[in-house]
């Protein structure tokens, strides 16, 4: 798979370490150690103590532990009954993953390999629909085939369905299991993941349809695979990922679906087969692993630990307290930001501590006010400064972005040119445009253009007679010092190039409303985040009928009102493509192509994940794409050294 798909597929310090900070981390260690749990869950818990050292004499080897602190507790580990990062954390332990998208790409975990239609794991077949079916329409929604019902048939073609039968295709995926064991000793077999299947899409359990909702049939094969069946006209670009993690029927079919949410066998102390089993669940306290005796991979020694004990602390300056006194071994990154990489930096220089840090799958960026709302720009109320592509152009030459990754992520994370960053397979290798920071080519762009400085005062004017300076407002959220940061930093820059920037900050809640400037089309500059992933969103910048927000057709996430006839039919054809195939690959590298060049916004950078570990800690890493650096926790070991 990872061949196939070669072609997809590159301080200031602050002196945070102060005598003054670390004797306020101190005082904040001794008041955390003296603070006692909540009441306990379940009558087995206790607190999580280190075990104690064998004895010179003894011959047995030292039971090795691991604390691990995060900063929520999860609501539950039933993995149809939650969504919480912390959740998934924890699951990563106790449930073996099936399939990894560790790097942009995806990996076998659980699975024998990942099925494609290169290697015969997956084929599409061509099945006859007749009335009454349940097929995919051209519109892409699950429905019952009716007369006069638009389809898409066999041959590629978009035809009105009569009362005949008809031809169409689907897609047909098999999926094999690896030899696993539940913690209790009993085999994990396909019949599991189909009893988990038909949990999925009961009507009880609160988790999105689609998938279930596109599935014609899901079923065992034999012991160890299961063929999962698309309703006719699904072509899934991701089909190879539609298997259904197991859960132990023998231990849960006597429940409801509706009685899962609320089971303790289920959310709180769950039946795994991955390398670690729930022994202890102290509310408002820890989670009490220990090593999974059945663990399918033990002849290969893992897990490496025999203990993990995963506390719950919010507090950032507690955990690095906590980190720095022993009582944490690692700190996850839901912990921890960029306010904190100076500390980490000076005290990891010092040897305390190991430092982590990757870049995530969320990208900030700048939009432009292309086509905005009557009496909003275009015109009316403000000049239509950003219509002209080569004004996006210069603004993006006049913004330092990498000033920004240094500033305020010490130079770790990265500048990106795409919805994508380089690293990605899909990244084009030829023919994306990347536009470097470039003042003096920006002022001659602008100067160009003919927005010119005729007062001296050193903010240009626009073209014509009202001569209104090129002055803009930034929005972006309140209350974070990053956002802040990029404001200030994006106003200074643009000053050299004599625009003026007004910096103009809203809560959250209310920049992202459905009645917000942004989302009404009726701002000039918005700086906010978009999240990338494996499959690069170029949905997000579709142009379908971006005329006016109160239609339902309006794309939400097109906030620039920008439109390329070209650019959506390369998304378009990406979209509905399936994976690797030659199609999929060049729609989305083209699509991507077209937008560099357009700019509906200014890409900044790739947020940072940073995570903290003791010097003694081995085997743990972040990964773009991988939520938390848990999914490798077999691997993590204590070394002393």
């Amino acid at each position: 798979m990872k061949t196939a798909r070669k072609q997809w597929h590159t301080v200031k310090r602050h002196g945070l370490l102060a005598i003054g900070l670390l004797l306020s981390l101190l005082v904040l260690l001794g008041a955390c150690l003296a603070q006692q749990p909540t009441a306990v869950s379940t009558p087995t818990a206790a607190r999580p103590t280190r075990t104690p050292m064998p004895t010179p004499t003894t011959a047995v080897s030292p039971a090795k532990e691991l604390i691990i602190c995060m900063s929520q507790e999860p609501d539950s580990l039933y993995i149809y009954g939650t969504n919480m990062a912390a959740s998934q954390m924890v699951q990563n332990a106790i449930f073996e993953p099936n399939i990894t998208t560790q790097s942009y790409d995806w990996q076998p975990h659980g699975l024998e390999s990942i099925p494609t239609l290169e290697n015969g794991g997956a084929r599409l077949e061509t099945a006859v629909v007749q009335s009454g079916d349940i097929i995919l329409n051209s519109g892409g929604d699950a429905v019952e085939l009716q007369r006069n019902v638009e389809i898409i048939n066999d041959q590629g073609e978009a035809i009105l369905f009569a009362d005949e039968s008809i031809q169409m295709k689907r897609l047909v995926v098999e999926f094999t299991l690896k030899p696993r064991t539940w913690a209790d000793g009993v085999p994990v077999t396909a019949a599991d993941s189909v009893f988990s299947y038909q949990l999925q899409r009961d009507a009880a359990t609160p988790t999105s349809k689609f998938l279930s909702d596109r599935t014609a049939r899901y079923e065992a094969v034999d012991d160890l695979t299961t063929r999962w069946v698309g309703i006719p006209g699904f072509m899934d670009a991701t089909y190879f990922t539609n298997f259904f993690a197991p859960l132990p029927q023998h231990a849960l079919q006597l429940f409801s679906a509706s009685d899962l949410l609320q089971e303790p066998a289920a959310n709180r102390l769950p039946l795994g087969d991955g390398p670690f089993k729930i022994v202890a669940w102290e509310a408002s306290s820890h989670i009490e692993l220990a090593r999974n005796e059945h663990y399918y991979r033990a002849a290969e020694g893992y897990p490496k630990l025999d203990r993990v004990v995963i506390k719950f602390i919010s507090d950032s300056n507690q955990v690095l307290a906590q980190l720095l006194a022993g009582s944490c071994d690692i700190v996850t990154a839901d912990v921890l930001g960029a306010d904190q990489v100076g500390f980490l930096l000076e005290a990891e220089a010092d040897g305390r501590l190991a430092t982590h840090f990757s870049t995530g799958t969320v990208f900030e960026h700048i939009d432009f006010g292309i086509n905005s709302q009557p009496g909003y720009g275009d015109g009316e109320g403000r000049p239509d400064w950003f219509e002209d592509v080569r004004v996006r152009q210069a603004i993006v030459q006049c913004t330092d972005r990498q000033s920004m990754v240094d500033h305020i992520f010490y130079g770790r994370s990265q500048v990106i040119h795409s919805y994508i960053p380089p690293m990605h397979p899909l990244y084009p290798a030829v023919g994306l445009t990347e536009w470097p920071y470039n003042v003096a080519a920006a002022n001659r762009l602008l100067n160009q253009l003919g927005y010119l400085d005729s007062d001296g005062d050193g903010i240009r004017e626009e073209v014509g007679e009202d001569k209104r300076p090129f002055s803009l407002t930034l929005l972006t959220t309140s209350g974070s010092d990053m956002r802040q940061q990029i404001a200030q930093i994006f106003q200074a820059n643009l000053r050299d190039c004599g625009i003026e920037v007004n910096l103009d900050y809203l809560p959250a809640n209310e920049l992202f409303s459905d009645s917000s400037p942004l989302f009404q089309r009726q701002f000039d500059l918005a700086e906010f985040a978009w999240a990338t992933g494996v499959n690069p969103p170029c949905e997000l910048f579709l142009g379908d009928d971006t005329s006016d927000p109160a239609e339902p057709k309006w794309n939400h996430s097109n906030t620039a009102g920008w439109q390329n006839p070209a650019y959506d039919a390369a998304c378009k054809k990406a979209l509905s493509s399936l994976a690797e195939t030659p199609e999929f690959i060049t729609a989305h590298q083209e699509a991507q192509r077209i937008w560099s060049r357009e700019l509906p916004l200014i890409p900044l950078f790739l947020r940072l994940k940073v995570a903290a570990t003791r010097p003694e800690v081995t085997g743990f890493q972040l990964d773009p794409t991988e939520e938390n650096g848990l999914v490798n926790l077999y691997r993590v070991d204590i070394v002393q050294k």
